[in-house]
């Protein structure tokens, strides 16, 4: 498929749910309130979540090793201009690597994009509160066909929570992403997702804050460990 088609088309394979009897998902976050969130998350979801601090997580594949699927909340730089090639991304490029259900959540959306070969985000205006634990809110919309309409029950516009001082547009996607939801305030990009890949979302709002974005985006953390578990993931590391 040529790059230019994948900006103009969203259509993708059905969902295929499995169901193995046990699904591990590995959640690199720091330890928090959001971390727990996650956590929670899987649980409700059917899985087990499987807790590794970026910063205490080693190599990825020993990270990744014991695990059917993965959550990654931490982005690729702490500012832009910073270095882009740390254990963030390269834990992002070794599921990606073996095919495994990836979720990417916040700002490591942009470690998904950077791992696939876009460009760092740079800084926005407007999407973050001024107090450390809050958030603020806009609107955003799924174009319908895309995978997280899919997933989520269907397409269209959507009010979700914004944590962000990070973004990107057209310009800093990566080629091997389709952009799957925007901003309707100033169209940045608010989702991502890769069809050359089983199972591949990132999303820069937080799914996990159950009381700040609708029901629906809990279908995130159950469509993941519903893919999680495909036969040889573990293996393959």
């Amino acid at each position: 498929m040529k790059s230019s088609d994948r900006q103009v088309s969203c259509q993708v394979r059905s969902e295929r749910p499995t169901m193995p009897d046990s699904r591990i998902i590995a959640i690199a976050a720091s330890p928090g309130p959001d971390a727990d969130a996650l956590a929670e998350a899987v649980r409700r979801s059917g899985g087990v979540p499987l807790s590794i601090p970026p910063d205490q997580a080693g190599s990825p594949k020993d990270a990744l090793g014991r695990a059917d699927g993965f959550i990654m909340s931490s982005g690729p730089v702490e500012s832009p201009g910073g270095p882009a090639v740390g254990l963030e991304v390269r834990l992002i490029a070794a599921a990606l690597e073996i095919d495994m259900p990836v979720l990417a959540v916040g700002d490591a959306m942009h470690s998904l994009n950077v791992a696939l070969g876009g460009a760092l985000p740079n800084e926005v205006a407007g999407h973050s509160a001024d107090g450390e634990g809050d958030s603020t809110y806009h609107r955003i919309f799924i174009p319908v066909g895309c995978r997280l309409g899919k997933i989520v029950g269907s397409g269209g516009f959507a009010r979700v929570n914004s944590r962000h001082r990070l973004g990107i547009k057209e310009a800093r996607k990566s080629p091997l992403l389709l952009a799957a939801a925007y901003s309707l305030e100033d169209g940045g990009i608010e989702a991502l997702e890769s069809h050359d890949h089983d199972w591949v979302i990132g999303v820069q709002f937080r799914p996990e804050r159950r009381k700040e974005v609708p029901r629906q985006f809990d279908r995130l953390f159950q469509g993941l460990v519903e893919r999680a578990g495909a036969a040889g993931i573990r293996a393959a590391l």
